[in-house]
């Protein structure tokens, strides 16, 4: 599956748990065990993922960070987890600083399952930074920051490629709040030079005070006058597209088949739960009137399962040996991980007969 798939995935699966996760231990299996997975790391291989790692502090002994990613026989990796939905405040930090400080590992990683905050020794070797370089939530993942996270991967992880990557992300991140903190509410600072280029007289506390209302209304027509050349642009680039549309998508109005962003979700999730038993590159999907279907090898004769989502009770089909279907009742995308076994069996089905 690629790697920006099982993000989809991830982010569907937490937007859907997230209400119903309330210790550590269920944030761990259900969102970050999975989410070190996507990073390609094996969490049941203990020689790539060391749960209960021991780090020991000075004389407090057998201080445990909760995984510890290794590579080439070191740790490079450190995650800390809290609880779905707690604050990732400060002093949860200064946990996770302490074995940092201690361990060859160069990335730590603090996260509620939801939100993953990504540290390292940028400005102090061998003592963790205070602010993070990266910041990624699942339930709004930002596409810019997907290539940057896709560095920490198993196939891709090179650590001075990702410190200096890491470098420059800590400070444009830093870079930005800060504009946007200037855009809400412009500092004296601030007025105060951009009065040095555009006022000739005494700039007094009064001038600034007097200028602060007028730097503030002329950042907003600046930022708005940008979003609407983007929107005119966009408009313009789906007037041409909807030209283009309407003639490549007759044939999906001759037939009625309209594949909704929920079945695709549902894809995605069947994906992420194949990834384990066969090249997802290998599972597709093929839309129908009365069902999305999921095929292995884009064969109509290797159906893996079926989501039956156009009706107001939703389904799932799955797929017995003999190739007779049998629907399940589900009440949103989530149930699908509770057929997660059967769908894996399918699988196993079509290998054995190829092997046979």
């Amino acid at each position: 599956m690629e790697f920006t798939d099982q993000l989809a995935a991830l982010s569907t699966r937490a937007i859907k748990q997230k209400d119903i996760i309330k210790t550590e231990e269920a944030t761990k299996n259900a969102l970050v065990m999975p989410f070190i997975q996507a990073l390609g790391y094996d969490v049941f291989d203990p020689s790539e993922v060391i749960p209960e790692y021991i780090a020991d502090v000075g004389s407090k002994k057998g201080e445990k960070v909760d995984y510890a990613i290794v590579a080439d026989g070191k740790v490079t990796m450190l995650f800390e987890c809290k609880n779905c939905g707690s604050n990732l405040i400060d002093c949860h930090a200064s946990q996770l600083r302490r074995y940092f400080h201690v361990t060859t590992a160069r990335i730590s990683v603090l996260t509620n399952g939801i939100s993953y905050r990504f540290f390292s020794d940028l400005e102090e070797p061998n003592k963790m930074d205070e602010k993070p370089f990266m910041e990624i939530n699942l339930l709004e993942i930002d596409p810019q920051i997907i290539p940057e996270l896709k560095k920490l991967t198993k196939n891709s992880f090179e650590l001075d490629k990702m410190l200096l990557s890491a470098n420059d992300l800590k400070y444009t991140r830093e870079i930005k709040n800060l504009l946007e903190s200037e855009f809400a509410s412009p500092s004296q600072e601030l007025v105060k030079f951009i009065l040095g280029n555009v006022y000739t007289g005494l700039k007094t506390q009064p001038v600034i005070e007097q200028f602060t209302p007028i730097v503030k209304q002329a950042i907003n027509l600046l930022i708005n006058g940008r979003i609407n050349d983007r929107l005119k642009s966009a408009l313009t680039s789906d007037e041409e597209k909807k030209e283009v549309l309407e003639e490549e998508t007759i044939p999906t109005k001759e037939t009625g088949v309209v594949t909704t962003q929920e079945e695709l979700d549902g894809f995605y999730i069947v994906r992420a739960i194949l990834h384990e038993v066969v090249d997802v590159s290998r599972v597709v999907h093929r839309d129908n009137k009365s069902y999305f279907g999921i095929l292995l090898d884009d064969n109509n004769r290797k159906p893996l399962c079926r989501l039956h989502f156009n009706t107001s009770q939703k389904y799932i089909g799955l797929i017995a040996s003999d190739k007779t279907e049998t629907k399940q009742p589900i009440q949103g995308l989530n149930e699908i991980y509770k057929y997660a076994n059967k769908i894996k069996e399918t699988v196993g089905f079509y290998e054995q007969a190829q092997s046979a």
